[in-house]
């Protein structure tokens, strides 16, 4: 498996408004462009989404995974994997989330892997580019 990609920004809100937005998987088309659908298949005890279908469209991938949603390191890190998908073959991150006081800074790391061959270069600028947009949304919204 290829290391994950990553990239962190800092945001001017608290730890607890970041995580109200970024761990509501449910909500993420409403702030992020990368998710057109989210329907919550599983959830656990306190009500976090386990199981989620996505339908993705992040520029050159289209695709509907099934991901698998671990909260085990909750409120500070939330993992998932990689349960079914059209055209992917794995995909894998986390949403980091550190409490610096009055900001937060936030991590994504992403690893995907397609059915298809694709260099190692592009497969990561794709990588790196969703993880940026993602956060740069994220930070539009927690900032406006």
């Amino acid at each position: 498996m290829s290391n994950p990609t990553s990239s962190t920004v800092t945001i001017a809100a608290s730890a607890d408004d970041v995580r109200a937005v970024l761990f509501d998987i449910a909500n993420f088309p409403t702030w992020s462009t990368s998710f057109k659908s989210v329907t919550v298949l599983a959830s656990n005890g306190e009500g976090r989404p386990t199981q989620v279908k996505l339908s993705v469209d992040a520029g050159a991938l289209k695709d509907k995974p099934t991901l698998n949603f671990d909260w085990s390191a909750y409120p500070d890190r939330v993992d998932y994997s990689l349960e079914d998908a059209d055209l992917l073959t794995d995909m894998t991150g986390a949403y980091i989330v550190k409490d610096n006081g009055d900001e937060t800074e936030v991590t994504f790391e992403l690893t995907v892997a397609l059915s298809m061959p694709v260099p190692e270069m592009m497969r990561t600028k794709a990588e790196k580019a969703t993880i940026d947009l993602t956060l740069k949304q994220l930070k539009e919204k927690l900032e406006n």
